[in-house]
């Protein structure tokens, strides 16, 4: 019961402060949508409005590592896997710069998604093949235009925990584009919020890893499989050595 109520609370603060961050946000994009073209201002006051609901929840604990392997100065197709809806606002706590590919339908969401619009970060609806290929339409002018990706190439937040197999979207986008790719590695989100539950899980402790970039030259030489396969391994092995130093730290 304690654990159901503090759901209820956290969800009614996060659709309030939602509407007037929104608003915020609103402004924000009306006062310098003409000048920044990136829309980085816009995007970093997201991260800081995602970010929010991690820090205002004091028995959740984030780790971030390693996050200078996000280079500021790069153009990346960045990939995660993917365990739970958290994944999302932890991977705002990197503050770094890129545009979110999402379902469409997450779009018609009351202030976050009307805020995702005014970001310009890009919708697929799944299934619908005109959809996919203006995806990938809006990718590569996002890729053109110097902002990144981020991406779960998954598709889906995995039941289990370990990674399921990433589709090769991603990828082809990365070696058409000419750009790197960017691993990174989430633990401890699906405990926090595992999939099709609402509830508070009690203290928990996530981990976002950024790993070593697979460069663009590389993925020129490498078929999108292949690429798939070995940026998904990474992910896995970096998983079990988090997931190791977490129960030697208990």
């Amino acid at each position: 019961m304690f654990n159901r109520l503090i759901a209820i609370i956290y969800m009614l603060f996060m659709a309030v402060s939602s509407a007037m961050l929104f608003v915020l946000c609103l402004a924000v994009w009306l006062l310098t949508v003409l000048v920044d073209r990136r829309l980085v201002l816009l995007h970093k006051l997201t991260c800081f409005w995602g970010a929010l609901y991690v820090w205002l929840l004091p028995f959740w604990r984030l780790r971030i590592e390693q996050k200078q392997k996000f280079a500021t100065d790069k153009t990346y197709v960045v990939v995660a896997n993917h365990q739970s809806q958290l994944d999302i606002l932890i991977s705002f706590c990197l503050f770094r710069h890129f545009k979110w590919v999402s379902k469409a339908e997450i779009f018609k969401v009351p202030f976050i998604g009307w805020n995702m619009a005014l970001n310009r970060y890009i919708r697929l609806r799944r299934g619908q093949p005109d959809s996919v290929r203006q995806m990938y339409a809006d990718c590569n002018s996002t890729l053109d235009s110097g902002s990144s990706i981020f991406m779960f190439p998954e598709g889906t937040r995995s039941l289990r925990g370990e990674p399921g197999n990433f589709k090769p979207g991603a990828f082809i986008m990365a070696k058409n584009a000419g750009v790197p790719i960017l691993p990174v590695a989430i633990h401890g989100t699906r405990d926090a919020l595992p999939k099709q539950s609402m509830n508070f899980h009690g203290r928990q402790q996530m981990v976002i890893r950024v790993l070593d970039e697979i460069s663009a030259d590389e993925v020129e030489r490498c078929d999108p499989k292949e690429l798939a396969d070995k940026v998904r391994q990474r992910i896995v092995d970096a998983l079990v050595d988090m997931g190791e130093a977490q129960s030697s730290a208990k």
